[in-house]
């Protein structure tokens, strides 16, 4: 084998490795979420297929002839990226959970063989072109390096072009492919070169085999796929008048319900979360006066239509990280955009950092990655950035989701009081005390709380949600250390 060649099987192995770990998050996250147990628990289990395929395939090239050994492996690797999907559509049936565990398990059933075996193709291809030991260093050198350029490309073609003009399922039928096809082309051009022919019967079964493979994956997805939509970011789907919805439409992100929306009578909230929202703006704009909002998470866009509904006049910015929600909104949940209700897409923190000093009533906070809050949404210097846009009165209302220990709402809590004067938070009373975990409402603002204002509203409903201010907060809060850029563990906090 030339050196051109070995170069680019091992160029394009290790890229479709990469390719792997990358989609992964994606086809991974409907069912157990997407947190940083998630991305840890795929990077860990591709890392430890790489070192055991690199392990196993050097011991296998110093045992037998490596052009022997280069085909089957190729295709070996190939044949079993086509079974990444069903396997996790399959076994993502069987509601694992979403803790670290469900992660390794899926993670390892699916794509822990195809990248060991793939991850066998550089040592083989080392021993094949270790001709001459005066150039040992060379050899390897360089293709370690074109392993390492084909990671890079993977990588970043994956996350920058090939997630934002393909779902996840062709993508890795294409690199199941694109594996299979060297696989056939090395194997015939050894059994070539050895006047060994390529059995016809063999090489039509093959493309027989992937095809209907590939078919039969792709048939497999459409009937089992969790999704409606794919987005660069979330499995997103629109489900009709489920139980906590009644008669609306609720939307799902991966594994969780994040909106339900009444498109022909937005002034119903369903949601308690969201009531407890509408509680805290119906204080701030008593009688349903005007407010200029910023809401950081779009989702359904259930609380912007409320106060377009209940507050005349107000108007909302709506900071929404992914593009295809908003087309979710408008086509299926009935969203009219106009000036009083804008979006912009991309990351919140850059796009609050673009907004006027002293030009919002109110700042939402309602950013979910699974059942986090980005982490980079929680921290002081965030905070410091709310204040910023906030008026001088102004509130900043966080929905924030924890377990029974509460460690991350008491932790957020605390990083609220270390940059608002007055800070509460809100929720049912066996929740406050730790029991079940749940949704909790935190409320900042710089100028006094109007607590019986929020409570009236709350009881107006017929709710009878506990608001925690002054020393009873700081008992609550035990001691909780403020979350900054430098030490934000929210996953690891919810997890515990």
């Amino acid at each position: 084998m030339t050196p051109t060649r070995a170069g680019i099987l091992v160029f394009v192995t290790s890229a479709v490795v990469l390719v792997m770990e990358i989609l992964a998050a994606r086809l991974l996250a409907p069912y157990v979420g997407v947190t940083l147990e998630t991305y840890t628990g795929i990077i860990g289990t591709i890392l430890a297929a790489i070192a055991f395929g690199a392990w196993s395939g050097g011991r296998l090239a110093d045992r037998r002839d490596p052009q022997t050994l280069l085909g089957p492996i190729l295709l070996l690797g190939g044949a079993l990226s086509l079974l990444i999907v069903p396997i996790v559509r399959l076994v993502g049936k069987l509601s694992l959970g979403t803790g670290p565990e469900a992660v390794l398990v899926l993670a390892g059933l699916a794509f822990f063989l195809p990248a060991a075996v793939l991850s066998a193709v550089p040592p083989v291809i080392v021993k094949m072109q270790l001709a001459d030991l005066a150039e040992t260093g060379r050899t390897v050198g360089r293709l370690s390096a074109l392993g390492t350029v084909g990671a890079i490309l993977g990588t970043f073609g994956t996350g920058f072009v090939l997630v934002a003009a393909w779902p996840t399922t062709p993508i890795l039928i294409g690199v199941a492919v694109v594996a299979l096809a060297m696989g056939v082309v090395v194997e015939v051009s050894v059994r070539r070169r050895r006047s060994r022919p390529f059995p016809t019967t063999l090489a039509a079964s093959v493309v027989v085999l992937t095809a209907g493979a590939g078919l039969g994956v792709d048939r497999l997805n459409a009937a089992m796929d969790p999704c409606e939509r794919e987005s660069a970011y979330f499995c997103a789907r629109v489900v009709p008048d489920l139980a906590g919805c009644p008669d609306g439409l609720t939307l799902y992100l991966d594994t969780l319900r994040h909106s339900c929306i009444h498109p022909d009578d937005p002034a119903r909230l369903d949601f308690s979360y969201a009531q407890l929202f509408a509680d805290a703006l119906d204080a701030a704009g008593p009688d349903g006066a005007a407010l200029d909002t910023v809401h950081v998470g779009g989702g359904g866009f259930s609380l912007p239509r409320y106060l377009g509904a209940t507050h005349p006049g107000s108007t909302s910015l709506v900071l929404e990280l992914d593009p295809t929600l908003v087309e979710i909104a408008q086509r299926q949940l009935g969203l009219v955009l106009s000036d009083d209700m804008q979006v912009r897409t991309g990351d919140a923190r850059t796009g609050l950092r673009e907004q006027p000093a002293d030009a919002a009533d109110v700042v939402l906070g309602d950013a979910f990655g699974g059942l986090a809050v980005p982490w980079h949404l929680t921290t002081v210097e965030w905070m410091a950035e709310v204040d910023r846009v906030l008026r001088p009165d102004g509130l900043y209302l966080v929905n924030v989701i924890d377990g029974p220990a509460l460690r991350f709402a008491r932790a957020e809590t605390a990083t609220l009081q270390a940059a608002f004067e007055h800070v509460a938070v809100m929720g049912p009373a066996a929740r406050l005390g730790g029991d079940g975990g749940g949704n909790l409402v935190l409320i900042a603002s710089d100028g006094p709380l109007d607590g019986n204002a929020i409570l009236a509203a709350n009881r107006s409903r017929g709710d009878d949600d506990v608001l925690l201010t002054g020393a009873e907060l700081d008992t609550w809060i035990d001691g909780a250390e403020p979350l900054t850029d430098d030490f934000a563990p929210v996953d690891q906090l919810i997890g515990r």
